[in-house]
Formats: structure tokens, C-alpha cells, sequence
């Protein structure tokens, strides 16, 4: 499971965070959307302890990030937005590299390094150099890096930006099966078939704050409104429309 409570962050004179809440259950998609410069990458940074909250706290299966960051981050796979790879390293070198981070080695771990080879459809480069990587590929190897000390949690910051069809349907079933062996996966993208495909449950933010949450059927119940991106439309103007009216 993973916690979000009262979370506050400032950049100088940009409020990123408005005391934002939420909780992603075990064995559910939670999404959490929301416009650009919501506030949704800075609260995924203080979950996975890249950054420290000014108030709040974000907790990792009840590990308070703050106060054990290294064991929160051993529940934690992470899909930053940014992929960050080492131009003279593999795929496979990469991945490997992370799991023996994580302390796994051995016959164990080059196991799981083919699985996520091949699962992800990474065989025709796994063992290229990165440099040169579409996007595509950088995200595929990203992703295998998250997920090779199998965590328990999952944070997938736009995890099929960059993706052809046919790998973009093979990350949604990837997702698909983790949350059917009981995972907790919190994820955000601006795709909103895939948000309608993939989430149980969607927490909708803006100016750092929750605006709205709970099952895209009780979100379009709430707005009268059928399609999900209308939905998020609607949300967002009535709560542009309150933060007007308390000024």
C-alpha cells in the first residue's frame, strides 16, 4: 500500500504541493491525473525519497519514507517520468545493475533478467549499448529496471509514452497480472483510454491538491458525464470555479 497524507511542497515561490492526500490499495490500479504542473511528478519524487516534503508524509507499506527511505525503497518499483540511462551500458546491463542493488545476483537474477527480456520485447537490443535508444526502448529498459527485484509496489509515471501499439498492450497486461497477484500500482498518464482501461481507482489533482476521487464509475456518476476525459474536464472547471469563488 501506498500513503500520501497532508503532503506540502514549495519551490521558492511555486506552491508544487496544497497538502495532497491519497492511498493506493494492494491489488488495485490507482491513477492519479491531473494538468501539467499539478503536482503529480513532485509527489511521486517524495514517495520513492528523491524528494522531502515540507509537511506530510508519504509511507510505503506504513515505512514513512522520511525516516526509512532505504526500506521503503525495497517495496518500490519506480517508472520515473525521467529514464535516465547510462549511454555505455546494455539493456541487460542495466537491469542487471539494479537488481544487484537491490541485492539480487546469481543464476536468480540473470533468471529474472531474461523474463523481463523477454516479456517486455527487448531480444533484437537487450544487449546494445543505450546510446541511441528510441524512446520506446528507453522506456522498455526503465521499466525492466523497476521491476526486476519484484517489489510489491509500483509507481508508473506515463508508462506507455513512447510505445508502438503492440508494447503498449504488453506493459497493460504486465500491469494487469501484478495487480492480480495483489500488487499496489499507482500510476499517472495523459492517455485516457488507458487510464479507463487500467484504473480501479482515480485520484484527479490540481494546484497540488485532490479535487476528486474514487472509481471512474462513481466519477462519471458525480459529473454526469460518460466519457473520462469529459469527466476530467468537468472536474477540473468546477474546482477552478470554487478556488475562483474563495478568492
Amino acid at each position: 500500500m501506498i500513503e500520501i497524507e497532508n503532503l506540502t511542497k514549495r519551490f521558492d515561490q511555486v506552491q508544487a504541493l496544497s497538502g495532497l492526500s491519497l492511498t493506493a490499495q494492494d491489488g488495485r490500479v490507482t491513477g492519479l491525473i491531473g494538468p501539467n504542473g499539478a503536482g503529480k511528478t513532485t509527489a511521486f519524487r517524495i514517495v520513492y525519497g528523491l524528494l522531502t516534503p515540507d509537511m506530510g508524509c508519504a509511507r510505503v507499506d506504513g515505512v514513512n519514507v522520511a525516516q526509512d527511505r532505504m526500506q521503503a525503497q525495497r517495496q518500490l518499483g519506480v517508472l520515473p517520468d525521467v529514464r535516465g540511462l547510462y549511454p555505455r551500458l546494455s539493456a541487460r546491463e542495466h537491469i542487471r545493475y539494479f537488481g544487484q542493488l537491490h541485492g539480487a545476483h546469481g543464476a536468480a537474477l540473470e533468471a529474472d533478467i531474461d523474463e523481463l527480456v523477454t516479456r517486455l520485447g527487448m531480444s533484437d537490443f537487450a544487449d546494445r549499448l543505450a546510446k541511441g535508444f528510441s524512446r520506446g526502448q528507453e522506456l522498455k529498459v526503465a521499466l525492466g529496471r523497476a521491476l526486476v527485484h519484484r517489489p510489491h509496489n509500483l509507481i508508473l509515471d506515463e508508462p506507455t509514452n513512447g510505445l508502438d501499439v503492440m508494447s503498449s498492450r504488453a506493459v497493460r497486461e504486465l500491469i494487469a497480472e501484478m495487480k492480480a497477484e495483489g500488487h499496489c500500482i499507482l500510476i499517472s498518464s495523459h492517455i485516457m483510454s488507458e487510464v479507463s482501461l487500467l484504473c480501479d481507482d482515480l485520484v484527479i489533482v490540481a494546484e497540488g491538491r485532490t479535487v476528486a476521487s474514487g472509481t471512474p464509475d462513481e466519477l462519471r456518476a458525480e459529473t454526469g458525464a460518460d466519457d473520462l476525459e469529459e469527466v476530467f474536464v468537468r472536474i477540473l472547471a468546477r474546482a477552478s470555479s470554487k478556488a475562483k469563488a474563495a478568492q
